[in-house]
């Protein structure tokens, strides 16, 4: 999800998609799994889903584990749309990632507000470490929506701390190493830690 074009944009902006959270009994499973996005903006608490998207969770959680994560940066945020991470530090460096997983967007999961999936390029299969968070419901970036037929992995959800993803939503934005859309004030990731 490196680039959307114009007319996505425009259609976000103009769709009046409704704000509201996905439902608590939709990752409701016993074994979910809790984690905690330490921001300089604040704490997202997620909880992942291992049943629906088993991989996608595993590579997370790999990632976070090893602190992949740590001092990584919101590289990407357009307001009504999305916030993306987990890639670059602040001086726009991407650190190097394991290898790709499959695309699970097949898994029933929807890009409501406030879930979180993964980013990915053009082919299906290329996600690594990097994720956004939904701050509209974005279902066009759904398997069943999606012009390529695959569309984004949704994996969690929200729990805590939206209020924090749409205050980052909202930060000004620029171009930084050729990049749009970066903001202005670096959004650093502190950590992403397992929580019971």
């Amino acid at each position: 999800m490196n680039r959307f074009s114009s007319r996505i944009r425009l259609t976000l902006a103009t769709a009046g998609l409704a704000a509201t959270l996905v439902p608590a009994a939709v990752f409701a499973a016993a074994d979910a799994v809790n984690v905690e996005i330490s921001t300089t903006e604040g704490v997202i608490a997620l909880r992942l889903d291992p049943v629906k998207s088993p991989e996608t969770v595993k590579n997370f959680l790999a990632y976070a584990e090893k602190g992949f994560y740590d001092n990584t940066i919101f590289h990407r945020v357009i307001d009504g749309f999305m916030i993306q991470g987990g890639g670059f530090t602040a001086d726009m460096r991407q650190k190097a990632t394991d290898i790709a997983i499959v695309n699970e967007a097949r898994n029933g999961l929807s890009n409501r507000r406030g879930t979180i999936a993964m980013a990915r390029t053009s082919e299906p299969h290329s996600a690594t470490s990097q994720f956004f968070i939904n701050v509209e419901d974005n279902t066009f970036l759904d398997a069943r929506e999606a012009q390529d037929g695959w569309g984004y992995a949704v994996f969690g959800r929200v729990t805590r701390g939206m209020d924090v993803v749409d205050k980052i939503a909202q930060a000004k934005t620029g171009r930084k190493a050729g990049m749009s859309d970066v903001p202005v004030k670096t959004v650093t990731i502190r950590s992403v830690k397992i929580v019971k």
